[in-house]
């Protein structure tokens, strides 16, 4: 249980890093910092909800679009978002082309580095109370 809790903040810090630099890369990308809050949630629940259904879709129906499943619900899941939260919004086919990539390649890479990263600390931590 704690194991998934672990994941699940991992998972939303990711979601929201990538957001936010996502948002300051881009000129299109717009949201508050309250709107970069509730994104972030309804983006990582989105996403944990949408990932393995359209993965399964994908092998069940078209084996060669397995590869851009997190491409296409990263996609879906910032269209969701983008209809729910007021204070978040993505003007134009080129930012949401470049806002997916990025808030993907972000998040793909945060919830693998992050991981390392805490797990580095809290060995140092363990260690100092241990010596």
């Amino acid at each position: 249980m704690i194991r998934l809790l672990i994941r699940a903040l991992i998972f939303l810090a990711s979601a929201a890093l990538a957001i936010w630099v996502t948002s300051l890369l881009l000129d299109g990308f717009h949201m508050s910092f309250q709107g970069l809050i509730v994104a972030s949630v309804i983006f990582a629940v989105v996403q944990a909800i949408l990932s393995p259904f359209i993965f399964k879709m994908a092998r069940q129906y078209a084996n060669a679009f397995i590869g851009g499943v997190g491409l296409v619900s990263t996609f879906v899941s910032l269209l969701i978002t983008a209809l729910i939260v007021s204070g978040f919004n993505i003007d134009g086919v080129g930012t949401w082309i470049a806002a997916t990539v990025l808030v993907w390649l972000i998040t793909a890479l945060a919830s693998w580095l992050l991981p390392m990263w805490l797990l580095k600390e809290g060995v140092q931590r363990k260690r100092e109370n241990n010596a």
